[in-house]
């Protein structure tokens, strides 16, 4: 199979966020759908690695940032290429706290919705979680960013020097090595190895 195609299969890019015990924290997902307007829910996805993932468990609140097309690269390196176990996500950047008490970002976002969790199922790596829509702003308004458009326009192009390897197709982390473990996960973006093509 050529995972590329599933590349095609295009959806927005979204910062997600919460807050436990004073801590604010969020992640990258792509996961973020309606799937009802009366009562109005939305679905998330969310990896059981990523700190946010075990905070909105605990609380059952988050809030969803739609990113719209103004959005750097750097947004992605800040939130998804670093734990917030180990890193204030939003240290140094400009933010605002909705009504929820979650604070999001508050520049390259076309709107942002509030969330209550009311229902999770286990997928295995990723939990998904139903939720109530508690709240929604409009922000900048601007058109969302789209995957597709990350994969050519946002993300750096991958740069073949003298390592050899195999390269995450998702963040660009090179792991160096003749054979790539199949269990192995992307420390950065926290991809397994399917998502892996060979360099060098």
């Amino acid at each position: 199979m050529d995972k590329a195609a599933m590349y095609k299969l295009t959806y927005g890019l979204f910062v997600l966020s919460a807050r436990e015990g004073g801590k604010d924290n969020g992640c990258i997902i792509n996961t973020a759908q309606q799937v009802t307007t009366s009562p109005n829910r939305i679905t998330i996805s969310v990896n059981k690695q990523n700190f946010t993932h075990d905070m909105i468990t605990a609380t059952g609140s988050f809030c969803v940032s739609i990113l719209d097309r103004t959005v750097p690269f750097a947004c992605f390196q800040r939130f998804g290429f670093q734990s917030g176990r180990d890193a204030d996500k939003f240290a140094g950047l400009d933010s605002l706290r909705m009504a929820n008490g979650i604070l999001v970002p508050a520049e390259h976002v076309s709107a942002v919705i509030s969330g209550q969790v009311v229902q999770t199922m286990d997928l295995g790596s990723h939990t998904l979680f139903l939720a109530d829509v508690t709240d929604g702003v409009v922000r900048s308004g601007a058109e969302p960013v789209t995957y597709a458009q990350y994969q050519s326009d946002i993300k750096p192009k991958p740069q073949n020097g003298p390592k050899k390897g195999w390269r995450c197709k998702v963040c660009g982390y090179v792991y160096e090595g003749e054979e790539l473990p199949p269990d192995f996960i992307c420390p950065i973006c926290k991809h397994g190895a399917a998502d892996f093509e060979r360099i060098g």
